[in-house]
């Protein structure tokens, strides 16, 4: 019984049944562990386990907030819980345990969820599928032989099986809405410096990196964001306080007219698959009926500069996360204490100069101011989520021969030859000419939301997505929250795992 209310409403709803004592925390957290139990063997969400600490905090009688009792996943990077493993992804990370509590964890326990474990991540969130060396591929709900994407593919599949209606996520670079597009799910990812990303920094990614959560519902997502928000002791960004309700902008509809831009070329002149194209036209088609202005118009961006831009950033923080893992191992770290897809981007790193990584950033405020003008004729940019509906599991592994080419570079520290022989570019199309859309949002510090509008002919969900002006999420949600009641929207039901 209480499976099925955990599988079938959001947070808030459960919430509400455990205001009206209709039933207790601790029956939601052990109808989350029973739901993990069944299903974590399919599709490899969970990967580390905190049951019975779980089971004690649903105890607690002082649990207290708006999402008072219900259990929620964190993603496993960045988002710690003092004493409790946060490996990245990485085998290097086995065993280290985190300190103390990240400051969005300590918010998210005023909300009065209850942590019951922590989502599998690719190594170091570095890659739009989520198959780690260490703990294996996690699987789509909607279809296991799939992806559900990545970063944060395992919170993604978790929330899309039934497991919570919300878990922990994180983006820099799509990482968000990405996994919400694969797997049916809403993920907004908040303006740059709006969510706490402290104690222990002031910035993730330079900036690029926010953290956020998966939802099934828009409502749940915005209650989450309006009790994350809020200026935070170093912090290297600030956000203007946004003096209202996100909630509440779910619930209130946009006037009209609003104007919208829209566009379906890759900003790599890379293919875009006829289903993600289907997407985006099917919505433009919406929301024409819906009384506003659409009309075809690209980012005024060069989308090959912000790749290169992006991947310079890339390389800079791998090296910078790979120098970091001294502190843990006690000595330098070597080839084998990473993938080899991970040692190579750390070569790439170091044999990338800081005269490069500025002029890198610099493209970034180029784009940035570029996009605000953009948004003083547009209230939104309309794109797919992706470019391809989710590969297949092991589809996108190197194949043998750039696995020995890797290893050889790794052996031999060629990260200069590396980038003499133009493998720079290579890479950058390679990785994003499945998701080339959303690195934008994140170097310009945009607020951007994959919204569940498509299902594939092969029965797959598929995203679109919607870029709002710096500062103006509260826009987004009053969209969501339209769309949420239409036609369009992905009904979760016909997932295998919550029909």
């Amino acid at each position: 019984m209480v499976g099925e209310l955990l599988k079938s409403l959001d947070g808030l709803a459960l919430a509400e049944l455990v205001r009206k004592k209709e039933v207790q925390p601790k029956e939601l957290v052990e109808a989350a562990i029973e739901l993990a139990e069944a299903v974590n063997p399919e599709i490899n969400a969970v990967i580390h386990k905190r049951y019975d600490k779980a089971l004690k905090d649903a105890e607690n009688p002082g649990l207290k907030g708006t999402f008072a009792g219900v259990p929620m996943l964190l993603k496993d990077i960045t988002q710690e819980i003092e004493g409790e493993p946060l490996t990245s992804g990485s085998r290097a990370l086995q065993n280290y345990r985190s300190g103390k509590d990240s400051e969005y964890v300590r918010r998210l326990r005023k909300l009065g969820t209850v942590f019951i474990g922590q989502t599998n991540v690719p190594e170091f969130a570095l890659m739009g599928v989520t198959e780690p060396e260490l703990y294996g591929p996690t699987r789509n709900p909607w279809n296991t032989g799939h992806t559900p994407g990545g970063s944060s593919g395992g919170s993604a599949a978790a929330v899309a099986a039934g497991i919570v209606p919300i878990a922990g996520a994180n983006d820099g670079g799509g990482s968000i809405r990405i996994p919400a597009a694969y797997c049916g799910l809403f993920g907004l990812k908040p303006t740059r410096g709006r969510v706490p990303v402290g104690p222990n920094l002031g910035r993730h990614w330079q900036g690029a990196s926010v953290d956020h959560v998966l939802t099934r519902t828009v409502r749940d997502s915005a209650a989450v964001l309006d009790e994350l928000v809020g200026v935070e002791k170093g912090a290297a960004f600030y956000t203007p306080e946004f003096k209202g309700s996100y909630l509440a902008e779910s619930k209130n509809p946009l006037s009209k007219p609003q104007r919208i831009a829209y566009s379906v070329k890759s900003p790599l002149g890379t293919d875009v698959h006829p289903d993600c194209v289907e997407a985006v036209m099917n919505t433009v088609s919406l929301l024409k009926e819906m009384g506003y202005h659409v009309e075809e118009m690209d980012a005024p961006v060069d989308g090959k500069k912000i790749a290169n831009s992006y991947f310079t950033l890339y390389f800079g923080e791998v090296a910078a996360s790979i120098a970091s893992l001294e502190e843990v191992l006690g000595r330098k770290a070597g080839f084998n204490d990473v993938e080899p897809t991970t040692w190579v981007l750390n070569l790439l790193g170091k044999a990338t100069s800081a005269g490069e990584f500025v002029l890198a950033m610099r493209e970034w405020d180029k784009a940035a101011y570029a996009m605000e003008i953009f948004h003083e004729k547009y209230d939104f940019y309309l794109t797919p989520t992706t470019a391809f509906p989710p590969a297949k599991i092991g589809e996108l592994e190197p194949g043998s021969a750039e696995k020995w080419l890797m290893k050889i570079a790794g052996r031999t520290n060629a990260g200069s030859l590396l980038k003499k022989a133009g493998i720079v570019d290579q890479i950058a199309e390679k990785s994003l000419m499945r998701t080339p859309f959303t690195q934008l949002a994140n170097l310009t510090g945009q607020p951007a939301m994959s919204a569940p509008l498509h299902l594939t002919k092969d029965g797959l969900p598929s995203g679109v997505q919607f870029v709002a002006a710096r500062g103006r999420e509260d826009m987004l949600f009053r969209l969501a929250g339209q769309l949420e009641q239409s036609s369009l929207w992905i009904d979760l039901k016909r997932s295998p795992y919550l029909a």
